[in-house]
């Protein structure tokens, strides 16, 4: 509805103009002196152009032309052609605007011949003639370029809201994809944990009573450090204002010792080799650092439990860091069955080294891992600046 109204106001205001601009020469012909079947013929025509306004809006370019030969035998077509011809520079290439200026201006160059005005030269027509046909194509050009550059600068602001809300929306995705990330590698650690130690209370009863009371002191630790990082976790989740400055400092690799002892109290062995100031890395790098590692071990005591870990740090300031983790797979048929049942392994949901794996590709480093029919392998290396 809205855009029926607006054609017919596009249509309706030329229509005015060339209906006022047209009795306007009809009353000055009449004031010249123009009598009886002429003047008649005079008004024909500003009904016969009224008539045709319409068609400017549609196909301004043709109803031009059609105008332009009307105002060779009758001055009141000169306001519909003139209209026309600023019209036509407004919706039509420059090229076609120019050609149908052209065919206007002969047109009205011609009529001076059939029906002079009293009291001018034939040269000072031509004069006026052109001027005014020039001037009508200049101000149609120059609001077809403003048009166009209203409609250029309206596309770019509507571009860039999309862009500026596509970014938005992936920003968005980036940061809770790390939070996940983030999420699986310390909760992964901490379940893994306090599977194993679960595990062990329930397939070995008979064991001591200060080791029960040890196992079950490091489940309740373990369980309430998973549940202070999962809150943490969930307050970045839900933006909430609260959580900022409130959380603890992220691990670097100087908190490997940490690390290693939470696994070795398990029971499980771990030898670390190498890389004896690990202060010296710097802090993005110690963190993806430390979380490779912090993976490789929940790895080992998901799918290995009980076979040693062996870690290896190497590298120097300005070449890069390389972190190998190895250990052997258990083999069924080639270990001797354990005196006291194990408990079953820790299921895991496959995407821990996927998620690491990008994360170190993040850094601008590359993981490799393998496994054989003896031993699982995982190595890493990072940039170190100098």
């Amino acid at each position: 509805m809205s855009t029926d109204l607006s054609c017919r106001v596009r249509a309706g205001f030329p229509a005015a103009v060339i209906a006022a601009g047209a009795l306007g020469s009809a009353w000055g012909e009449y004031a010249s002196g123009t009598r009886g079947w002429l003047l008649g013929f005079d008004l024909a025509m500003v009904v016969t152009t009224v008539c045709l306004t319409p068609l400017l809006v549609r196909k301004p370019a043709r109803t031009t032309l059609v105008l332009a030969a009307l105002a060779v035998v009758s001055p009141t077509a000169t306001p519909a052609a003139s209209v026309g011809v600023l019209h036509t520079a407004r919706m039509r290439p420059f090229t076609v605007a120019v050609g149908v200026a052209t065919v206007s201006a002969a047109a009205h160059t011609l009529r001076w011949w059939w029906r002079p005005v009293g009291g001018l030269s034939f040269w000072w027509w031509l004069v006026l003639v052109v001027v005014a046909h020039a001037a009508l194509l200049g101000f149609g050009a120059l609001a077809a370029a403003r048009q166009a550059l209203i409609a250029s600068l309206r596309d770019r602001a509507e571009r860039a809201e999309a862009e500026q809300g596509r970014r938005i929306a992936e920003a968005r995705a980036a940061e809770r994809t790390r939070i996940a990330r983030e999420m699986h590698d310390v909760l992964a650690h901490r379940l893994s944990l306090l599977a194993t130690y679960a595990g062990a209370l329930e397939y070995r009863p008979g064991m001591p009573a200060e080791r029960v009371s040890q196992a079950a002191g490091v489940i309740r630790l373990t369980v309430h450090q998973a549940l202070e990082e999962l809150r943490d976790v969930i307050a970045l989740l839900r933006d909430d204002p609260a959580s900022e400055g409130t959380d603890r400092p992220m691990p670097a690799l100087a908190d490997l010792p940490e690390l290693l002892a939470e696994t070795r109290s398990t029971g499980a062995t771990v030898d670390l080799r190498g890389l004896t100031d690990p202060e010296a890395l710097p802090g993005a790098t110690g963190r993806t650092a430390y979380r490779v590692v912090q993976e490789a071990l929940t790895n080992a005591r998901k799918h290995a439990p009980g076979q040693p870990v062996s870690i290896e740090l190497d590298g120097t300031p300005g070449t890069r860091l390389v972190i190998t983790v190895s250990n052997p797979l258990p083999n069924p048929l080639a270990d001797p069955p354990a005196e006291e049942p194990a408990p079953p392994p820790v299921p895991g949901s496959g995407t821990g080294l996927v998620g690491l794996t990008e994360r170190v590709r993040l850094a601008g480093g590359r993981l490799d891992h393998r496994a054989t029919a003896r031993e699982f392998r995982l190595d890493a290396w990072l940039p170190w600046p100098a």
